[in-house]
């Protein structure tokens, strides 16, 4: 059996009909860039996160630059993140001038501690950006207490969460502001990059809105500090009809995370743990065991792709290790980073697909010495 680590072709084929209408009539009219589908799809994702406003932007990391910006923090400030990230997350950061400070996330759910941030906060901190990671929400109850305590604004790296909750509430929607990627491989992806906004603060929209588009508050009134972060016509109009079906995708990755975490039960991998008060959306499923390597290449072997997200802590980076930056001790980011693997996870991937993944995971630990974390 061969089982792709993400299976797009699958996804998109029941929608592959009215997704090509949706082109053609891009096409047809010719507005490219920032055309109606992408005003409507704006304000169809701030309805679905169940927030105030939308702009969509042309990649994860520009939204979460201009939403660093919105807030004008920059050269002289701080900014709060976990180590064990993408990169965009820090280098957001770093484009704007302002200093990244990195902490340890909680052992467990793999999310941003929040102990860890009260003890990082300075005189210099402005902001704290909470990752979502691997679709699991963070702690945000505690994280904008000590944001509200603290003055501090709370950007949201929700990459990994379209959809998901906490406390029954949309992430996207619980920090000043929030930056979605839409790459193609998320739970919401263009057929190219690109990236959204989310924010109930009225009194950033102005500034998001024409920072993205060359700091125009009308055709040639440069307002705002000029940047080109558009949302391209063909993304948008596709983002609408798949954002249509995300719930149901949605709902199809929490039957395969259930699905794993009973099958890999009997096994010594660490499954993931979901607190409570969350509902995750399953961006990946990710796994842990001190044999990474070895069971990722037996995996392969037996047809599985696997990934790791992500290998190398942000401080461990060649840019970062020469690049501003602040890091305190990160024993948790360091150990992790070598033990995680991410299987297989899609919507539309099968029980016995599941299956196959854990009876290998099992034929693996059955001829190799176990190493217990």
């Amino acid at each position: 059996m061969n089982i792709p680590f993400v299976d797009l072709q699958a996804m998109h084929a029941p929608l592959h009909d009215e997704m090509m209408t949706a082109i053609e009539e891009v096409v047809s009219k010719g507005n490219f860039v920032l055309g109606h589908q992408a005003r409507a799809f704006e304000e169809d994702f701030a309805a679905y996160s169940e927030t105030a406003f939308a702009v969509g932007v042309d990649s994860g990391l520009s939204a979460l630059k201009l939403a660093l910006l919105a807030y004008d923090i920059g050269e002289g400030d701080e900014v709060i993140l976990p180590a064990n990230t993408f990169i965009a997350s820090a280098a957001a950061v770093t484009f704007t001038g302002a200093t990244p400070v990195l902490v340890d996330p909680e052992p467990d759910t793999y999310n941003i501690d929040p102990q860890k941030i009260e003890a990082a906060i300075t005189k210099q901190t402005k902001a704290i950006m909470v990752v979502h990671l691997y679709g699991i929400p963070a702690k945000m109850d505690e994280i904008m207490a000590i944001a509200e305590e603290h003055n501090l604004i709370v950007v949201e790296d929700a990459s990994h969460a379209h959809g998901a909750r906490y406390n029954g509430q949309r992430i996207g929607s619980l920090g000043h502001i929030a930056g979605f990627s839409l790459y193609p491989a998320k739970n919401l992806g263009a057929f190219g990059d690109g990236g959204i906004i989310t924010t109930a603060d009225e009194s950033v929209i102005e500034k998001l809105t024409a920072m993205r588009n060359c700091g125009q508050i009308g055709k040639y009134n440069h307002v705002h500090q000029p940047y080109n972060h558009r949302l391209d016509t063909i993304h948008a109009a596709i983002l609408q009809i798949k954002l249509r079906v995300l719930d149901e995708w949605n709902e199809k990755r929490r039957q395969a995370a259930q699905w794993y975490s009973a099958a890999l039960a009997d096994t010594s991998v660490i499954t993931p743990i979901v607190p409570d008060d969350t509902e995750s959306v399953w961006h990946l499923y990710v796994i842990r065991t001190a044999q990474r390597d070895a069971l990722s290449e037996f995996l392969k072997d037996r047809g599985i792709a696997t990934g790791i997200h992500y290998p190398v802590p942000i401080h461990k980076t060649p840019f970062y290790q020469s690049a501003n930056l602040v890091t305190n001790n990160l024993p948790i980011s360091e150990a992790q980073a070598g033990q995680i693997l991410s299987l297989p996870m899609f919507p539309g991937i099968s029980k016995e697909q599941v299956q196959y993944v854990a009876d290998s995971v099992r034929e693996f630990e059955a001829n190799y010495v176990t190493v217990r974390l």
